[in-house]
């Protein structure tokens, strides 16, 4: 079905506030999922939310909790989420960043304990419009196989980076696997196959239907360079926040296990430093540099999100019948 986004605003909070969660906090959850389908990722949207309300009924996610802080040095901060909700254990920790990087130049969270943070580029270009660089980086189930391998051993393990530019920021987001495992479902919900490569079914056998890669395993994308930088981001990861390695991990794709996965976000203060004018005139001639095919115009990574956000917010954008109905029924 289609829907806008001051709908599905309306009827996320209805249901969350439906299952105590306060409005503040609820607020920010729903954002960040309506936030993904308006840039064309429903794979990190509403799909996401049933879940969301399905692991506070069973008690393995506590919608009150913020986060507990404790600063280990003056730029490294332990983060225990307590179970909360992936973006507000986020948000309060940024907030707790930017107020300190102003002193120290860099500072970086390491959480551990809480639930799924959606869509990474959301973070790191809130931070880079009010001129920070940030990175970030969380880990996920196993869901990825090695290079050469059969059956997961890894996470998809994304990575964003948010820089500083007019007139937007430069945004990466991007993850390890060839196609998050989110997606994997929106599309066997939707009834699209995969591409060849991309995915290997339950006896590690390529497969292009979406609902047998829903057992199966992400292939890592690039090849040998794609495992390489996956398996490594798994391990910082795990190493500064002590979350779980490899098929240790649970809790973002179910609803009865406390989430073990780990998050890294760093943020830099580049406002002291030679400004945004070279970075913008830099990405702006690589935009106006001569593309291969005259009707395919070069674009920088955060552009054609940006693009569909402003078209769906005119059009909408479409929804399965099946997490709506669900919806529904959660908001009473």
């Amino acid at each position: 079905m289609r829907t806008t986004s001051a709908a599905a605003l309306d009827l996320g909070l209805r249901a969350l506030l439906a299952w105590g969660v306060p409005p503040a906090a609820a607020e920010l959850q729903v954002h960040t999922l309506v936030e993904a389908e308006l840039r064309g990722h429903p794979s990190h949207g509403l799909a996401r939310l049933p879940r969301v309300i399905d692991r506070i009924e069973a008690g393995v996610t506590d919608p009150k909790a913020v986060g507990s802080h404790t600063w280990t040095a003056e730029g490294a901060l332990t983060v225990d989420g307590q179970h909360g909700l992936g973006p507000v254990v986020a948000v309060a920790a940024l907030d707790a960043l930017e107020s300190r990087v102003g002193r120290t130049g860099i500072a970086y969270a390491a959480l551990h304990s809480s639930d799924h943070l959606g869509m990474l580029s959301w973070y790191v270009e809130r931070l880079a419009s009010r001129g920070f660089i940030a990175i970030a980086t969380t880990t996920s189930e196993a869901l990825v196989h090695p290079w050469g391998g059969r059956y997961a051993t890894q996470g998809t393990n994304p990575l964003a980076l948010g820089i500083p530019a007019l007139p937007e920021p430069l945004v990466v987001d991007m993850s390890t696997g060839v196609i998050s495992m989110g997606k994997i479902h929106d599309y066997a919900a939707r009834g699209i196959p995969l591409e060849d490569g991309w995915a290997l079914d339950a006896a590690g056998e390529p497969t292009t239907v979406a609902h047998d890669a829903r057992a199966g395993s992400i292939a890592p994308f690039g090849g040998a360079k794609g495992y390489a930088l996956g398996i490594a981001l798994e391990v910082l990861i795990a190493s500064l926040s002590g979350s779980a390695l490899g098929t240790d991990v649970r809790g973002t794709l179910d609803a009865v296990n406390y989430c073990t996965k780990g998050d890294i976000f760093i943020v830099i203060d580049a406002r002291s430093t030679q400004g945004i004018g070279p970075t913008t005139d830099y990405l702006n001639s690589v935009r106006k540099s001569e593309p291969a095919d005259p009707n395919q115009p070069i674009l920088i990574p955060g552009d054609r999100a940006r693009a569909r956000r402003l078209v769906a917010a005119e059009t909408g954008f479409d929804v399965t019948d099946e997490t709506w109905n669900r919806l529904l029924e959660r908001a009473g």
